[in-house]
């Protein structure tokens, strides 16, 4: 038979307590209270020792913000809307609807190219996102040319592709969050030219872009911080395609309403885009109605700007 809860308690005080020291009454119980109480108190360990619920789920990553996903038709009805707007009209529509300070790229990201005639370097489009990041390979070395050419494809097809191309559609704009300070250009010349074939209305990125010279002749809108000149192997990755990023030091949400000319980029979350549009609208006609008088009384020739 097992012994109760007083037996074991018997043999744990004399266990620690020498044979040749007799165990009274009173101290025997003072002893087992203690015990007793010892054995029934709760787990002293601290919560932040404890294994975390759902720990094993985390460690492998996990986005919280979770992305909508919109239709094209959906897209081509809110772009209606936000027509002809300039960035500091839907700035006023921002802060009409409580975004005030929301959105607003830094002034850093600029357009490369300008059109003062017609605006063509203007665009308005629904944010399709990528993120390169700096890489942790080291760079090829010295090797044969054909070596070289061998690793640096291998490095385009596996490490610096570009998955978000068939997401490209008409009125996208793709967004870029770039790997820092890498003196890179994941943008170019040929690249941008496939994506605005694929409907791509204009381009922003955090950081970089090469081939700014045949950028400008091809007439693509690029917003952008600084020229880069090396290649992507061997200095980024592709980390995420149509996820949250974050480009001109605001968060881009896939969906949300880019709207990009002279005075910058400001993002619309999507969720307040139709509001933001109206009451912009009403500034644009606003100024453009007083403008037109102006126009009037100092002889101007009538431009693209209030028509």
């Amino acid at each position: 038979m097992g012994m109760n809860s007083s037996e074991r308690i018997r043999l744990g005080i004399q266990a620690v307590i020498p044979a040749t020291k007799p165990v009274g009454p009173t101290l025997f119980n003072l002893l087992a209270a203690v015990m007793l109480g010892l054995a029934s108190a709760p787990d002293s360990t601290p919560a932040a020792e404890a294994p975390a619920s759902g720990a094993s789920d985390l460690r492998a990553g996990k986005t919280f913000l979770a992305v909508p996903v919109y239709s094209e038709s959906e897209d081509q009805l809110l772009l209606g809307q936000f027509a002809g707007l300039r960035v500091s009209d839907v700035v006023d529509g921002m802060d009409a609807v409580g975004l005030q300070n929301i959105g607003l790229m830094d002034p850093d990201i600029r357009p490369l190219w300008r059109d003062t005639q017609r605006y063509t370097h203007r665009f308005i489009g629904i944010a399709v996102t990528a993120r390169y990041v700096p890489t942790q390979n080291p760079p090829a070395g010295q090797m044969s040319v054909e070596d070289y050419d061998k690793w640096a494809g291998a490095w385009y097809k596996n490490k610096s592709s570009e998955p978000f191309v068939p997401l490209l559609r008409q009125g996208s704009a793709l967004v870029i969050e770039e790997a820092g300070e890498a003196d890179v250009g994941s943008i170019g010349s040929n690249n941008i030219l496939s994506w605005r074939l694929k409907g791509c209305v204009g381009v922003v990125t955090s950081a970089t872009a090469r081939d700014t010279d045949e950028i400008i002749t091809e007439k693509i809108p690029l917003y952008f911080r600084k020229p880069g000149r090396g290649i992507r192997p061997g200095r980024n990755e592709i980390e995420s395609v149509n996820r949250p990023v974050v480009c001109g030091g605001v968060l881009v949400m896939p969906g949300d309403v880019i709207v990009a000319d002279g005075d910058g980029v400001v993002v619309v979350p999507r969720a307040k885009a139709e509001a933001v549009a109206r009451y912009a609208k009403k500034i644009l006609d606003g100024d453009k109605g007083g403008r037109r008088k102006l126009y009037e009384k100092l002889n101007l020739p009538s431009d693209d700007s209030v028509k």
